[in-house]
């Protein structure tokens, strides 16, 4: 047997690589556009994906509006039967799930009403009290929002800072005011009406008074000098008629 040529060994390698090499960018072109379009096959399944949101049933289920003792019964494991009052309507939920609200008669809470949430299973099924609570209605006395202990504090310190600032404020101004020229303070002031009055007393017509009295003095002081000098002057003439 004749060995084969070299040539036809080529040629063979030739041919059975080149159905390999197609084989090879033939998935690479097909691969394409699938990569193209993957990204809108993804959003096409997650649209798909995203549930319908159950709309809320118009009708209440009659078997949990029909309830009411059931739910009285559970709500006076929490509080006493005096205080709950009439019937105050209910909410629906869902198909099987209906809260039932009542009077609340606890002094100091006006405006909140008591509930009961009930529900079953299916058409066949028992109520079943799920919760009973105390909630707050429209116009109900509730405790203010909590505020955390920073901002209180923040808040107290602010308060303090504005009030110490007023303060300082005020003070200025009273020294402002002392800073004043004394002799202007004092033309300000009533200091000067002393001199004319004291306590309703006119200071100047006492003055006047001691001048009066001492020249009524003076003259009484006169008047017994010239009686004493007449006496002098008629014991004088009586001694000359005796001799």
């Amino acid at each position: 047997m004749s060995e084969p040529h070299e040539g036809a060994l080529d040629e063979a390698q030739t041919t059975e690589a080149a159905p390999v090499e197609a084989a090879a960018l033939a998935p690479e072109t097909e691969a394409g556009p699938e990569t193209e379009t993957a990204p809108e096959s993804e959003d096409a399944s997650e649209t798909a994906a995203v549930p319908e949101e159950p709309a809320t049933p118009s009708e209440p289920d009659p078997a949990l509006l029909a309830a009411r003792s059931q739910a009285r019964a559970a709500l006076e494991e929490i509080t006493g039967a005096d205080t709950i009052g009439a019937d105050g309507g209910f909410e629906v939920h869902d198909e099987h799930l209906v809260t039932l609200f009542f009077e609340c008669r606890l002094p100091g809470y006006p405006g909140w009403h008591w509930a009961a949430a009930l529900t079953r299973v299916d058409e066949a099924s028992p109520v079943t009290v799920l919760e009973v609570e105390l909630l707050p209605g429209e116009g109900a006395v509730v405790a203010p929002d909590w505020v955390p202990w920073s901002e209180r504090l923040a808040q107290y310190r602010e308060g303090q800072a504005r009030q110490a600032a007023e303060e300082s404020a005020a003070a200025e101004d009273a020294a402002a005011e002392l800073d004043d020229d004394a002799a202007d303070d004092l033309m300000d002031n009533d200091f000067s009406d002393f001199d004319d009055e004291l306590d309703g007393v006119d200071i100047d017509a006492l003055h006047g008074s001691d001048d009066d009295d001492d020249d009524d003095d003076r003259d009484d002081d006169e008047d017994l000098d010239d009686e004493a000098d007449d006496t002098e002057l008629f014991d004088d003439d009586s001694d000359d008629e005796e001799e």
